[in-house]
């Protein structure tokens, strides 16, 4: 397999001369063509061992906080939304379809209701044996998620047409608080532009590893001091809606919308959950 390249790069002038372009300098024609063979002999392996690299970063560069922790991811979630209601949310989830070319296997199972191939980034796993957040504590998303209580509590805005100011004020903390992932979805998309606003012609399983790669990247240039201003802005689009069962978490967030609205909200209006 190593003679082949070497071949190759030895018949380069042949090549050099079919691709020449006039007026152009033949040293800067030729070292192109010689790139683009190296890139062909030895960049494919080369990139896959470094994303093979990259991914032993991942239990050390992404992590779900401890529970001491915890207390201090609420607060500053009390904070985005701006009222004590929402004390304990500890995270905010959405997804991000990221394209692909029909994979050979199963190709339906990525075809996405937007009519393209896709793999769905989520940022943050939410029902992998319960695995976050705590009982107790609580995720935000948006109206493609269910609004539920079991396994774990995820709540999500009221849908419209809105019937009252209580459901508009809801939505509105509601809103504060979870624009923190569509920030982080935007930085990662002003930051690798190829793979979130383009399409991976790799193969499915590689794609995947892409993908998680690069969130250890994005998450390591935050540790850094590297941010990015997000310029990358999608539209909003009304999502799917969830057909889980939502009773329970419907009671909570009615629940969390008349503390909002009331004269003086208690100040543990959420220490402890009452799933009506």
């Amino acid at each position: 397999m190593n003679s082949r390249p070497l071949n190759i790069l030895c018949d380069h002038q042949a090549l050099v001369e079919q691709l020449r372009v006039p007026h152009t300098l033949g040293g800067a024609q030729e070292t192109e063509v010689l790139m683009f063979l190296f890139w062909l002999s030895t960049v494919s392996d080369i990139v896959h061992r470094t994303a093979d690299r990259n991914l032993q970063l991942m239990s050390r560069v992404i992590r779900l906080p401890s529970r001491a922790e915890l207390p201090l991811v609420a607060s500053r979630f009390e904070q985005l939304a701006g009222s004590a209601a929402f004390q304990k949310v500890v995270g905010s989830i959405e997804g991000c379809h990221i394209r692909i070319k029909a994979p050979k296997e199963d190709p339906a199972s990525y075809f996405n209701r937007k009519l393209f191939y896709s793999i769905q980034m989520q940022a943050v796993p939410i029902y992998a044996n319960k695995t976050y957040p705590p009982e107790g504590y609580i995720l935000l998303g948006d109206g493609g998620y269910p609004c539920i209580a079991q396994p774990i509590t995820l709540l999500t805005p009221y849908r419209e047409p809105l019937r009252n100011p209580v459901e508009a004020r809801y939505n509105r903390h509601h809103t504060k608080a979870r624009s923190v992932v569509e920030r982080a979805f935007g930085m990662m998309k002003t930051r690798w532009r190829a793979i979130f606003l383009g399409s991976l012609e790799v193969k499915t399983k590689f794609a995947v590893k892409i993908i998680a790669c690069s969130a250890i990247l994005h998450n390591m240039c935050i540790s850094e001091g590297d941010w990015l201003e997000p310029t990358v802005v999608e539209p909003q689009q009304d999502k799917a809606r969830n057909q889980q069962d939502e009773q329970s978490g419907v009671c909570l967030r009615r629940q969390i919308s008349g503390f909002l609205s009331a004269p003086t909200v208690p100040q543990m209006a959420l220490e402890d959950h009452d799933y009506c």
